[in-house]
């Protein structure tokens, strides 16, 4: 459904997400937005958000206002061809799909990478430290405590996944 509340606005909503296009004051700049997480959720992520604006986001940016991330993309309305506006709207719809995910697999890669470096720096090979995290999990100090055994299971085969594929990139 699309709405515009007044002539420089629009409001494109589906079940999954909204769109807001704004013109500025002068006509001259458009601004779409697509809302991705309450701020608070994306904290912990801020660096990684970051670093996507530099290399992953294209021509969109993730910000924060009023306490949101939003997926934002600006340009001239002079030379904005229909192709760019499409190709904007799509790849704000795509960060707003993907959420914080990617963000979180790079962070929780970044602290995988710290456990691998401590491990080998204490003589460790990847199997003492697969069961240093068992015993972690086993003792409480990882993991949520009402996780059931089926999603502890998981989550630690997921832990051992990616601990198996990083350790011979670190030194």
């Amino acid at each position: 459904m699309v709405q515009s509340p007044d002539p420089s606005s629009w409001q494109v909503e589906t079940p999954q997400w909204r769109l807001l296009v704004l013109l500025s004051e002068d006509q001259t700049w458009l601004r779409m937005l697509i809302p991705i997480a309450p701020a608070s959720e994306a904290q912990p992520f801020f660096e990684q958000l970051l670093e996507a604006n530099f290399d992953a986001t294209q021509e969109s940016r993730y910000a924060i206002s009023r306490e949101v991330l939003w997926g934002v993309f600006q340009h001239s309305l002079a030379n904005l061809s229909v192709e760019d506006f499409k190709a904007a709207s799509d790849r704000l719809i795509s960060l707003r799909q993907q959420g914080l995910s990617p963000s979180f697999d790079q962070f929780a890669d970044s602290r995988i990478r710290q456990i691998i470096q401590v491990a080998k720096l204490q003589g460790q090979s990847l199997e003492a430290t697969m069961q240093t995290l068992d015993r972690f999990y086993e003792e409480g100090l990882m993991g949520g405590l009402e996780q059931t055994t089926p999603e502890r299971e998981q989550v630690l085969a997921a832990w051992r996944r990616r601990l198996e594929s990083l350790w011979s990139e670190v030194d």
